[in-house]
C-alpha cells in the first residue's frame, strides 16, 4: 500500500478494496459532512481524522474508476535527455525528454529555466489542453496566446515544465491494457508525478515550492494529479471541471474515451450516478493546500453552478482543516478560454502562495 502525506495526516492512495473487504459506497458526493465507518454507519466529521477515512474512501473509488496508481519499490530512472535549447529573453527553454516507466515511450516537454541559473526556485507543472501540439502551446509554440501559460509564468520568475499528454503532441500512445494502466486518465496522473520527481531533481527548483496549472484537459488533468501527489503544494484549474451531473446535463460519454476512463462507460453506464467519485470530493481531498477554480460563467464545456456546487461542498473541510483563506473561485464573464484578466487573478495565486 502507498501512502501519502497531505497537510498534516496520511492518506492512504491504495485501489479500491476486494468483495471481502469492501469500501463503503457514497450516493451522496456532495455531502461531505461524514464518513461510513466499518460497520456501514455514518459518522459526522468532525476532526481532520475523520477526513482521513473519507479521503481514503475517495482515494480508493477513483483507484476503481482509474485503475490503481503505480507504486513501484523503485521507479525507473527518469534518464533526462535535452533535445534543444534556445534562449527566449531572459529564460532559457529547454525540450527535453524523460522515462516514466517500463513502457517505450519517453515523454517529451518544454522546461524553462532563468537563463542566469539561479538555484531554489518555485516552479510549476503546466498541463495543456486538448490540442494536437500538446506542449506546444502552454510553451508559446503555437495555438491560442491566452494559453501560454508555461511561457508567462517563467516570465514571472517560476521554472516551468510543459509536458505532452499521452497521444498529444509528440508523445505516441495507444492506452492498449498491455502497458499496464486501466485508464488515460492514470497514466498521464503517473506520468505527472515523474514529471515532479524531475522537477524535483532539477538545481534551479525549490522542491518544497511546486505548483500544477492547466486549462480545459490540463484543468482536470492538474486536480487528478494533485490528488495523488501531495507535493503540489497548489493549483489552478481553469475551465477544468464541474459535477458529473451537470456535465451536459449528465452525459458523461465525453469521459470515457481511451484517453480518459473508459470503465464510467463499461462499468458505471455512463451514469452520474453510479460513478463512485465526483468532484466536490476531490476538491476537498485538496485542503488545505491552495486550489483556485477558474470557472468562467459562460463555460459552454464545464457547467459553472457545478464548480459551485463544488466548492460549496469542500469549504466546510477547508475550513475544519485550518486553511478556509486557501479555497479560491473566480468566476469571470467569458467563455470556455483564460484571457488575460482572468489568468492575472491565477497568476497572482502563484505569486502568493509559491513566492518567498
Amino acid at each position: 500500500m502507498r501512502s501519502v502525506l497531505i497537510g498534516v495526516f496520511v492518506v492512504s492512495a491504495s485501489v479500491a478494496a476486494s468483495a471481502a473487504d469492501p469500501v463503503p459506497k457514497y450516493a451522496e458526493h456532495q455531502d461531505l459532512s461524514y464518513f461510513v465507518d466499518a460497520s456501514g454507519q455514518k459518522q459526522p466529521i468532525k476532526t481532520p481524522a475523520d477526513w482521513v477515512k473519507r479521503r481514503e474512501q475517495i482515494a480508493a473509488w477513483m483507484q476503481s474508476v482509474m485503475g490503481p496508481l503505480p507504486k513501484p519499490d523503485k521507479p525507473v530512472p527518469l534518464e533526462m535527455k535535452v533535445e534543444e535549447e534556445v534562449v527566449v529573453g531572459e529564460l532559457l527553454r529547454k525540450k527535453i525528454s524523460y522515462q516514466t516507466d517500463s513502457t517505450d515511450r519517453r515523454v517529451k516537454a518544454f522546461l524553462f529555466l532563468p537563463k542566469a541559473g539561479q538555484a531554489s526556485q518555485p516552479a510549476i507543472l503546466c498541463l495543456h489542453q486538448t490540442i494536437g501540439i500538446g506542449k506546444g502551446e502552454p510553451a508559446g509554440q503555437g495555438g491560442s496566446p491566452n494559453l501560454h501559460y508555461a511561457l508567462h509564468l517563467a516570465q514571472r520568475g517560476f521554472v516551468t515544465l510543459a509536458p505532452d499528454y499521452p497521444s498529444f503532441g509528440e508523445y505516441s500512445f495507444d492506452f492498449a491494457p498491455a502497458h499496464g494502466y486501466t485508464s488515460g486518465s492514470m497514466k498521464a496522473i503517473y506520468d505527472n508525478i515523474r514529471a515532479v520527481d524531475l522537477l524535483q531533481s532539477l538545481p534551479e527548483v525549490d522542491k518544497d515550492r511546486i505548483g500544477c496549472i492547466g486549462h480545459s484537459l490540463g484543468g482536470h488533468n492538474t486536480m487528478f494529479t494533485a490528488f495523488f501527489e501531495p507535493r503540489i503544494k497548489c493549483l489552478v484549474s481553469n475551465c477544468g471541471f464541474t459535477r458529473f451531473h451537470k456535465y451536459y446535463g449528465g452525459a458523461l460519454k465525453g469521459w470515457t474515451s481511451a484517453r480518459y476512463m473508459p470503465l464510467i462507460d463499461s462499468r458505471h453506464h455512463n451514469s452520474p450516478d453510479e460513478v463512485p467519485f465526483d468532484f466536490p470530493e476531490i476538491v476537498a481531498s485538496f485542503a488545505p493546500r491552495p486550489f483556485l477554480a477558474s470557472s468562467p460563467i459562460g463555460d459552454s464545456n464545464f457547467e459553472v453552478s457545478g464548480v459551485r456546487d463544488s466548492i460549496a461542498s469542500a469549504s466546510p473541510i477547508y475550513e475544519l482543516l485550518g486553511a478556509a483563506d486557501a479555497l479560491q473561485a473566480n468566476y469571470p464573464n467569458c467563455a470556455h478560454d483564460f484571457p488575460e484578466e482572468v489568468r492575472k487573478v491565477a497568476y497572482e495565486f502563484f505569486d502568493k502562495h509559491l513566492k518567498k
